[in-house]
């Protein structure tokens, strides 16, 4: 049976963050991590009434376990741990865009047989049901995160990767950021072939497109910063009505492009805030079908394991394998 962080664990650690006189009176184990856990501490006797505490523990981590082998240098190598999420928030808060506030960082294992980290509990709920609950002010927080896009995407690197990756002098596998998401891309078509007989069916002509797509194009030697998955459920709201970014340990140097077929995806009708010109529709075009072959694949395989929201994630394989055909005709 998969066990969580206990709360036992969860108390010590906060004291060690908060200080002795910090005494916890509840605990609340967050839904939508897959790979870490996210638990809301509630406290008295401390100068904040609560904080959020990341578990990067192997029972935290709904994922199937990874193959032997895999590079870990990759660009979409598993984005997980205590290590890259620090690199992220480093370089992000370096450049005055708002992540939540870090208390605590231990990689030490003498609490908990994991690593943890400690962060302000951000008062606010996602962009994501802002939108819904109140949109004239969502609109201005989505005004806000535009903004931080900006800000990131003015950084720029020769080289592509996870930031962790890059910090430590490490080379990202691969030639090119196209080259990697087409290698990805027949990946995860093979895969989703193999358990979803809609894109099994149609896998030689999927893979043709993908070719099509890849070889229009043109070489690029400049990369930006990107989040990676930059969804509304990634995208906090404070109290002040402004936007906090999480899940941020997948930050890499890459295409823009990337993080914007994302966007288009997750944002809906609500992308045009997000939209900035200069992006190269090549990329964008064999970008979007990679990103829904993957949005097959994955979803798919986190199912061969125990992810309690199973319907959600089927839900996201039906409707992306739906579109990855779509894009056959367009």
């Amino acid at each position: 049976m998969r066990q969580f962080t206990e709360t036992a664990v969860l108390s010590g650690i906060v004291r060690e963050a908060l200080g002795a006189g910090a005494d916890v009176v509840g605990v609340d184990r967050l839904r939508g991590g897959s790979k870490k856990g996210v638990y809301r501490v509630h406290v008295r006797g401390s100068r904040v009434a609560s904080v959020i505490v990341y578990s990067w523990a192997e029972g935290e981590n709904f994922w199937p376990a990874a193959a032997e082998g895999v590079d870990a240098v990759h660009p979409f190598a598993p984005a997980s741990g205590l290590v890259p999420f620090l690199a992220a928030q480093r370089r992000l808060d370096r450049i005055g865009v708002r992540v939540p506030g870090l208390v605590l960082a231990d990689d030490s294992r003498r609490r908990c047989p994991a690593d943890v980290a400690v962060v302000e509990d951000v008062a606010g709920p996602t962009l994501e049901a802002f939108l819904r609950t109140d949109p004239a002010r969502a609109s201005d927080a989505l005004g806000e995160l535009a903004a931080m896009l900006d800000v990131m995407y003015q950084q720029r690197s020769r080289h592509y990767g996870r930031v962790d990756v890059l910090e430590r002098g490490d080379k990202a596998s691969g030639d090119s950021c196209e080259q990697v998401v087409f290698e990805r891309a027949l990946e995860d078509l093979a895969e989703a072939a193999e358990r979803d007989p809609r894109i099994g069916s149609a896998a030689a002509p999927l893979r043709d497109r993908l070719q099509e797509l890849a070889a229009r194009v043109a070489p690029r030697r400049e990369y930006r910063l990107i989040h990676g998955e930059l969804g509304p459920d990634h995208v906090l709201v404070d109290a002040h009505g402004h936007p906090v970014l999480i899940d941020i340990e997948g930050l890499m140097f890459f295409d823009a492009e990337w993080e914007h077929v994302f966007l288009q995806l997750r944002f809906g009708e609500r992308y045009p805030a997000l939209s900035r010109p200069g992006l190269d529709p090549a990329r964008l075009d064999l970008f979007m079908l990679a990103m829904r072959l993957s949005l097959v694949a994955g979803p798919l395989r986190i199912l061969d394991g125990d992810f309690p929201h199973r319907s959600l994630m089927q839900g996201i394989a039906d409707h992306n394998a739906k579109e990855a055909l779509a894009l056959l005709t367009r």
